[in-house]
């Protein structure tokens, strides 16, 4: 692969993971949505692969260079965001706050080990990482292709009745990608912000 531009694998990437998002989008509960959900996990795996391999192209050939660093950590962050919404959106197996809650503090997560290296500490990745994220999507949506192909129903609800707030939480598989997303990324957030906090007063 001395011929490839790492760069074009990482677009390339992008393609398979929104044919993902969208399928993840548009699963029902039938065997038609279990195929969406094997598709879903397919496409995830190629884009996954790919997104390993731009990496390995780059360090194997000598390609390696800012601007494909750049482009790699931006793509792995709307992938990220992509997948937790698309999820959410889908309104068979989730609901739609809870994609973009688990997004945002999957992005603050991220955001606060960048802002470590922004003023000169090392690259934090303590905390629920976007690996993490990743073993507990191929799980999740694996299990929910078995529960549209039988049939199973979700193994209960949890209801938020407030005086501003009313929302009921079916939990499944991809449901439950999203509440670990999102507890994870607040677990992140806060590992991350006190370990830069200490290394901070620590050295001055």
């Amino acid at each position: 692969m001395s011929n490839v531009d790492p760069a074009t694998l990482t677009w390339i990437s992008v393609l398979f993971a929104a044919g993902c998002c969208y399928l993840l989008a548009t699963a029902g509960r039938d065997a038609n949505g279990g195929w969406r959900l094997i598709g879903a996990f397919v496409l995830l795996f190629i884009a996954a692969e790919l997104d390993a391999l731009d990496g390995a192209v780059a360090r194997a050939y000598d390609k390696v260079s800012k601007y494909g660093d750049w482009l790699d950590h931006t793509i792995d962050r709307v992938v990220d965001i992509a997948l937790l919404i698309a999820i959410g959106l889908n309104g068979m197996w989730a609901v739609h706050w809870l994609g973009w809650a688990a997004a945002t503090m999957a992005l603050l997560g991220s955001y606060m080990g960048t802002q470590a290296q922004s003023v000169g500490l090392g690259r934090n990745y303590g905390g629920f990482s976007r690996a993490d994220r990743m073993v507990v999507t191929f799980v999740g949506i694996f299990v929910s292709a078995i529960m549209a192909f039988q049939g199973i129903e979700d193994f209960g609800s949890v209801v938020l009745d407030t005086s501003l707030f009313y929302s009921e939480i079916h939990i499944n598989p991809l449901s439950a990608i999203l509440l670990i997303s999102f507890v994870g990324g607040i677990w992140t957030f806060l590992t991350r912000a006190m370990s830069s906090r200490r290394e901070l007063l620590d050295g001055e």
